[in-house]
């Protein structure tokens, strides 16, 4: 039989990627769903290709434009609105969900998406950054196994294959640091957008790029680290790897090393994901490990303020977190649509962090509340 697989986010970067994985091996994979936000056309154009039961554009303005596209493929049902995507990921034919949203709008899915016991491929950490401990206890009540897809938490994931119950003494996430590793503070005060968006070795989506360059994305993948394999944060340590080639390792309590390696092909986490445990043929480049040397540096703290207080949000625990989140999903788009400044995006989140309602053990409500209350603090900051 093959599998069923929803993919929440089917026009992103993520999502591309991954209809490529499905086109790849039509034997065992099938999209039953695609969804996205605003780009309608392209999804049309996904709908014609490969056929899904259904999809569902977020934005509801679009359903009419949507319906019309696809009004010659009567067997794909068209659907529009964030309760459609609750809905959507509750069908009974599905096995898997690729959760490949961005930022918070992944979170509502992501639950509804576990309560109806599907398999999650989590590419969407903020998932687990508003809500790690709420999403971590839903999966283990409804026995539903989350699978990561981000590289260096796959690489991780493909490290402890086969390590049992054997102790993990710390996680070495990497980072290729962005494309202003080498700038002084007073260089990065006057970049723009445009220059935040040349990454100089992972071709991602706008958002996650612009995080990748203040790392604040490094920082939201130490949270995720810490609930996906209950390591605490004191124990996952950033290292600045350029070539990203070593995705992330384990060192155990015997001091041995674990690492994946490859090149940066997302397909490569992506198709594990849906596999796992079979690793099976993929088309694309091979590493050559003749071809450049492995390089790795502890990343500026000073500079890259977000990165520690990624760890601060951490420490404080409860619905810090969400906030943190919250606010950077603000500041990164006032940076992209040149409102707000690259080193400005980290003082105002820091801002938020000091002026939002700090709730200890917080409720999804609680969640839903403070991801509101941080968007108006940060927003009001700009």
């Amino acid at each position: 039989m093959k599998k069923q697989i929803c993919i929440l986010g089917s026009t992103g970067s993520i999502g591309t990627q991954a209809l490529d994985v499905i086109k790849q091996h039509p034997d065992r994979y099938e999209a039953y769903c695609l969804t996205a936000n605003n780009q309608y056309m392209k999804l049309a154009e996904q709908a014609r290709e490969f056929r899904p039961a259904a999809v569902v554009i977020a934005n509801e303005q679009h359903y009419e434009a949507l319906k019309a596209l696809l009004a010659d493929c009567p067997e794909v049902k068209v659907y529009a609105g964030a309760k459609a995507l609750d809905e959507i990921v509750e069908a009974q034919p599905i096995d898997m969900v690729l959760t490949a949203m961005v930022g918070y709008a992944g979170l509502s899915p992501t639950i509804h998406a576990i309560k109806a016991r599907k398999t999650i491929c989590l590419a969407n950490k903020e998932t687990l950054v508003v809500a790690g401990e709420l999403i971590c206890q839903l999966a283990n009540e409804y026995r539903v196994n989350i699978l990561p897809v981000d590289s260096e938490h796959s690489a991780i994931f493909q490290s402890l294959v086969g390590e049992g119950r054997n102790e993990i003494d710390k996680i070495l996430l990497t980072a290729s640091g962005g494309p202003f590793r080498k700038f002084t503070l007073e260089q990065m005060r006057d970049v723009k957008a445009a220059d935040a968006l040349k990454h100089p070795t992972w071709d991602m989506g706008a958002k996650i790029t612009i995080d990748s360059a203040s790392m604040m994305n490094k920082g939201f993948e130490v949270i995720e680290a810490k609930w996906l394999f209950g390591v605490s944060a004191d124990r996952i340590q950033v290292l600045v790897h350029p070539q990203s080639i070593v995705h992330s390792a384990v060192q155990f309590s015997d001091g041995a090393v674990k690492a994946q390696l490859g090149v940066p092909d997302m397909r490569l986490p992506i198709q594990y994901a849906f596999s796992y445990p079979d690793r099976l043929p993929l088309n694309g480049d091979r590493l050559d490990l003749f071809k450049q040397p492995l390089e790795f540096f502890e990343p500026d703290m000073e500079k890259f303020r977000c990165l520690q207080m990624a760890y601060e949000a951490i420490n404080q625990g409860g619905n810090m977190p969400c906030i943190v989140n919250a606010a950077n999903e603000i500041v990164n788009e006032a940076f992209r649509h040149d409102r707000c400044g690259f080193l400005q995006m980290g003082e105002i989140i820091e801002s938020t962090m000091q002026k939002a309602t700090f709730i200890a053990r917080p409720t999804y409500d609680d969640y839903v509340a403070s991801d509101a209350e941080a968007r108006r603090i940060a927003s009001a900051m700009l």
